[in-house]
């Protein structure tokens, strides 16, 4: 044990004092001072060396063990881990935009895998290769997998899939407004989806043969005043509004679910990373206060990883039913595989684990971020909610020019303008053409200290011209 930990304390900063100990401990293992395999010293130990509360001491190795810095050893202590130098460049782990696979990628998108229990997601994948081979899948899914999705639904989301809803299982949500395209509409039906919006799900949408229409966003989210007339379904992301990082206020979740009901159509609601906010009140879902006509999707690539391929869909019985008909009719349905997995994890608490790991590992990150680019003077939007920021900009120049520079000073950098191709469905498209720009800055797929260089490269690249 490093007898002498190298901490220093400023009870005047506006810094948390758990954060200082974790920052100081970071710095001691990056210059060396702490390598791998150095036990550290209690958390009540430490908290008397620097004179303060246990609870300090105890919040900051919290952190560090998100982070992968330190690990616990049954009866014997905490650890340094080995010590994550600044490493070279990784291939990026999502796929909104073509960034070249040698970029530090600060796209939206990415689980925060730091988070993850490694130890806990081997014993899902193990526990879950014991279970014997299937005969015939459950085009619903599997059993286990849709209760434990339900239980995380009901604990963490506030949804309450009982008997006046259906759980299913998807291979995530593209797949899954693919196969509701296919089931509830027609070749020239139209959906109505935020502008800019998500474009893997407008692809979907146009897979089908169903026309998609633009609706403009505010800052209490998609304007439902603008929704166009003859449509068959509202495509929508009101936890975290992507890209564009808006919450929809709850006045807003009123007025698009009346809506639905006076005019007989659907909304499709994509929670995709519903589980995280910060330093805000929970906002109900739509699914929950209109079962009737939402239906709502979630998936697992955002708070675990996309290496499970698998997400759920909440509807009425009449449109899972549908659904199912749809996946006999064609023999699509998603893979057991990652259902047994993700039910594994689930069953002995290990999901409700990792979300309290994941809810402390990335304020922090957002906190780095969101402090770096007000420090220069930029505006932030989004950060509020989810794992992912945006820095507006005025013009499609300035945008240009950002992911431009950030390029080649190897950080991938995702403009807004590339989400309005969703508008090119529109007739008036190439008439009013993409008018949001700015940058969307993702913060969770990287490393610390990857972090922290593409933060900086990023601030430098959006204030000097």
């Amino acid at each position: 044990m490093l007898e002498e930990l190298p901490l220093v304390l400023d009870r005047d900063a506006d810094q948390p004092l758990s954060v200082q100990v974790a920052e100081g401990l970071r710095a001691a293992a990056s210059n060396g001072l702490l390598r791998a395999d150095d036990r550290l010293p209690s958390s009540r130990a430490l908290a008397q060396r620097l004179g303060v509360s246990r609870t300090v001491v105890a919040a900051a190795y919290d952190q560090l063990h998100a982070e992968g810095w330190i690990a616990g050893r049954r009866g014997s202590g905490t650890y340094l881990t080995t010590a994550p130098a600044e490493p070279p460049a990784r291939p990026s782990t999502h796929s909104t935009a073509e960034h070249a696979p040698d970029l530090l990628d600060l796209g939206p998108g990415a689980p925060c895998i730091e988070a993850l229990d490694q130890a806990a997601w081997r014993r899902a994948w193990r526990a879950a290769a014991d279970e014997p081979p299937i005969i015939r899948k459950d085009r619903r899914g599997e059993p286990e997998y849709r209760a434990a999705v339900a239980e995380h639904l009901l604990r963490h989301r506030g949804l309450g899939a009982g008997c006046k809803s259906v759980v299913l299982a998807t291979a995530g949500t593209s797949s899954a407004v693919g196969e509701l395209a296919a089931a509830l509409l027609r070749p020239g039906d139209a959906v109505a989806m935020e502008d800019p919006g998500y474009q893997r799900a407008a692809g979907a949408f146009v897979a089908a043969g169903v026309r998609v229409l633009p609706v403009p966003i505010d800052a209490d989210g998609l304007c439902v005043d603008r929704v166009p007339n003859g449509i068959k379904a509202v495509y929508c992301t009101p936890a975290h509004q992507f890209p564009l990082g808006t919450r929809m206020q709850a006045s807003r979740r009123v007025q698009l679910v009346e809506f639905a009901r006076r005019a007989g159509l659907l909304v499709i609601e994509d929670d995709y990373d519903g589980e995280l906010r910060y330093d805000s009140a929970p906002l109900p879902l739509l699914a929950a206060m209109a079962p009737d006509v939402v239906i709502h999707l979630g998936t697992t690539s955002k708070i675990l990883s996309p290496t499970l391929g698998v997400g759920w869909l909440v509807a009425a019985p009449d449109i899972t039913e549908a659904v199912v008909a749809h996946r006999e009719r064609t023999g699509t349905g998603p893979s057991p595989a990652g259902q047994r997995v993700l039910a594994e994890f689930a069953r002995h608490g290990d999901l409700a684990r990792h979300l309290r790991r994941l809810r402390r590992a990335v304020p922090p990150r957002r906190a780095l971020v969101v402090d770096e680019l007000r420090r220069r003077g930029l505006e932030v939007l989004g950060d509020d909610a989810g794992s992912h920021v945006v820095v507006p900009l005025g013009s499609g120049e300035a945008e240009q020019h950002a992911v431009t520079v950030g390029r080649r000073r190897g950080v991938a950098l995702d403009g807004l303008s590339r989400h309005h191709v969703v508008a090119q469905q529109h007739p008036l498209a190439a008439a009013v053409g993409p008018h949001t720009f700015g940058i969307a800055l993702g913060y969770t797929a990287l490393n610390w200290a990857e972090l922290r260089t593409a933060i900086r490269i990023a601030g430098e690249c959006l204030t000097h011209p």
